[in-house]
């Protein structure tokens, strides 16, 4: 089995900054492509920044221009830098990863998530 453990969400006031975590683990497993994603209360999960094992990354619109997702491939740790951060941005960012044995044998696996609020 694969877990996902998420890291530093919390409170921060419009404009701000913050960085989230993610770190996999699972003996024998390989990590594949990570991803972020959000749900605001009453909207559906959104899709926010993906990272593959090469590097190559891509955004969602909510992410294009302020956030940031980086990978340490030896830690199995990606990381999502958001900066000028609104209200709208609150939302419970959640872990995704593409993970098993063998890259054409992969499934998928969540983080229980941790909570982005952004406030005055």
């Amino acid at each position: 089995q694969v877990q996902l453990v998420e890291s530093g969400g919390g409170l921060v006031q419009p404009g701000g900054s913050l960085t989230l975590s993610c770190a996999a683990s699972g003996s024998g497993f390989n990590i594949y492509t990570m991803r972020w994603y959000r749900q605001a209360p009453g909207k559906q999960r959104e899709f926010v920044a993906a990272i593959t094992t090469g590097g190559s990354t891509g955004n969602g619109n909510s992410a294009k221009g302020r956030f940031t997702i980086s990978r340490d491939n030896a830690k199995n740790t990606i990381h999502l830098q958001m900066n000028s951060l609104k209200p709208d941005d609150t939302a419970v960012y959640s872990c995704n990863a593409d993970a098993g044995r063998a890259p054409t044998r992969t499934s998928d696996y969540w983080g229980q998530g941790t909570q982005v609020t952004v406030s005055s």
